[in-house]
């Protein structure tokens, strides 16, 4: 039996949550779940054996580890809720999680953001809620997006992003409302400060308009985010200039968000972009100024400029 002290095994995991590529504290963590009767620990030494074989010996070793998956994987899992899918895993444990949104979603949530190295989040819509992407739903006062019904937003207050790396909320329509609530609770939670550890942020069809964007933006929790995906959020011009404070975005999605040339302008004033690797928009969203900006931009880097001549 391991006699490894919990103190120092909650330093190693918390090691290997912020760096799942430290190989020397997987060893050891290998080490002390084999004393513990964790078959686990043994998944460790195999897959680490694997790596370090040439391609033509790894038959045997990729048969052991699948036996060892095959046997364990419903014990590994025990600690999530029956609603929970394991989309990726790291040595055995969950490290991509979907959860279908619901009443007892938050509840769900927060269980499966217990488990010690989940650090990406795809939160699904109900299925059959595909009517509530379109963009005839309606608007509060100040003209931006409603949630779609099923989506109660206080609900995502209990979301700890601070937790998170990736956070999936594509086609669950949270509207200006979520977004507004999920960067207030990150504020509550003190997740303030330096940027957050988000970097992959899935708003497809969020439809969280101008003010759920700006309020994203004010929160350092979201500020860290270098792959952005906006497609269908009715976000204009005045809108992207909250962009400016994703200081580090590298992938950038605005389809279907009309933001012309003048959006186009704000843009290329930000600080990113002479760092975007890929920016993704339609023609018919920036117009013919629009795109002839964008052809031409100093700001971007050569590949994308050339894109954008191509007819």
């Amino acid at each position: 039996m391991s006699t490894m002290p919990w103190v120092e095994i909650e330093v190693v995991e918390r090691r290997l949550r912020e760096d799942p590529g430290d190989l020397a504290s997987w060893d050891v963590y290998g080490e002390w779940l084999s004393g513990r009767g964790d078959a686990r620990g043994e998944l460790i030494r195999l897959e680490r054996r694997r790596a370090r074989v040439s391609p033509r010996r790894r038959g045997a070793l990729d048969r052991e580890v699948a036996a060892l998956e095959e046997k364990h994987r419903d014990d590994w899992d025990g600690g999530l809720p029956p609603t929970a899918t394991v989309l990726e895993r790291r040595f055995g444990f969950a490290s991509r999680v979907a959860v279908e949104w619901s009443d007892d979603a938050p509840v769900a949530i927060e269980q499966v953001l217990r488990s010690p190295f989940v650090t990406g989040l795809r939160v699904r819509p109900p299925e059959g809620s595909e009517d509530h992407w379109d963009d005839g739903e309606g608007r509060d006062e100040d003209g931006d997006p409603l949630p779609a019904p099923f989506v109660e937003t206080g609900g995502l207050a209990t979301l700890n992003v601070g937790r998170l790396t990736e956070l999936d909320l594509s086609y669950l329509r949270i509207g200006a409302l979520g977004a507004r609530t999920l960067a207030v609770s990150a504020l509550l939670r003190g997740e303030t400060g330096a940027p957050g550890r988000l970097e992959v942020l899935d708003l497809r069809y969020c439809f969280v308009g101008d003010s759920g964007l700006n309020a994203l933006a004010e929160s350092a929790a979201f500020n860290g985010v270098r792959r952005l995906h906006l497609q269908r959020n009715h976000i204009t011009a005045d809108g992207v200039a909250a962009l400016h404070r994703f200081e580090n975005l590298t992938e950038l999605d605005l389809r279907y968000c009309e933001i012309g040339a003048e959006g186009v302008r704000t843009l290329l004033d930000a600080p990113f972009a002479g760092s975007l690797r890929r920016l993704l928009l339609h023609r018919a969203d920036v117009g013919t100024d629009g795109a002839r900006l964008l052809a031409h931009a100093p700001q971007l880097p050569p590949a994308l400029r050339v894109l954008w001549r191509c007819p």
